[in-house]
């Protein structure tokens, strides 16, 4: 296993990154309360919150609560295990802040949604007669990801895989996990992972933060902030 701890790029006060640290909260509680109700009430949470790619085709049989559409978020808010919710929220706290001053706020809570909703969109194109229950972050986290590809490919992140600590720059952490997710979904493998979430969230997130970003938000730079010229020094919307 692979896990992020931190990058090169703090947060800035006296704005810190309030919407990255909001949807990790939410994450969190909805996670404890699953936790603390009984198994056949978490099941029940489940069930009504996460994404059943037969919810979506007329005339599918679905166990699917929720209006289908509305899945494609409430599935964003719901994982499996500690595990689960740990490998995605260390993820977004290492990178989404990074992301969240680049483009603003309210920019960064729509990237999140709309690359959640793609990775679950992919989901369901995969296979959309399926019963299997879709649940997590990982769509979203991956554009996430992608977006701190683009932008701050040479940062240096401190990561564990393992138990051994290794320094990296991002490029190395993030384009190998990435080009993991495509074999992954090319070789069809069945272990109950759903790259294809991961490859749809990594392409959205890659197509919207090109899109998205402001002005004097460049791509690819790996130029130390300190040594940029001044009128390089946009600062972001918020």
């Amino acid at each position: 296993m692979v896990f992020p701890l931190y990058d090169d790029n703090p947060f800035k006060w006296p704005t810190p990154p309030y919407v990255t640290w909001s949807l990790i909260a939410i994450n969190v509680a909805v996670f404890a309360l699953q936790s603390a109700v009984g198994p056949a009430d978490s099941d029940l949470i489940e069930r009504a919150g996460a994404l059943i790619p037969a919810a979506f085709t007329a005339g599918a049989p679905s166990a699917s609560v929720l209006p289908a559409p509305l899945t494609l978020v409430t599935s964003m808010f719901l994982h499996a295990n500690f595990m689960h919710i740990f490998g995605n929220m260390i993820f977004l706290w290492v990178f989404g802040d990074d992301i969240e001053e680049a483009i603003g706020p309210w920019r960064f809570l729509g990237f999140y949604f709309a690359c959640g909703i793609v990775g679950g969109l992919a989901f369901v194109l995969t296979d959309p007669q399926s019963t299997t229950a879709l649940i997590g972050a990982s769509g979203a986290v991956a554009g996430v990801i992608a977006a701190y590809l683009l932008y701050r490919p040479c940062a240096k992140v401190t990561m564990l895989y393992g138990i051994i600590p290794l320094r990296l720059r991002a490029f190395w952490l993030i384009g190998g996990w990435a080009i993991y997710q495509f074999v992954e979904v090319a070789s069809r493998v069945q272990d109950g992972v759903a790259y294809m979430v991961h490859v749809g969230g990594l392409i959205a997130g890659s197509i919207l933060f090109v899109v998205m970003r402001p002005p004097g938000i460049q791509l690819l730079e790996c130029t130390p902030a300190a040594a940029l010229p001044a009128a390089s020094k946009v600062k972001p919307p918020h």
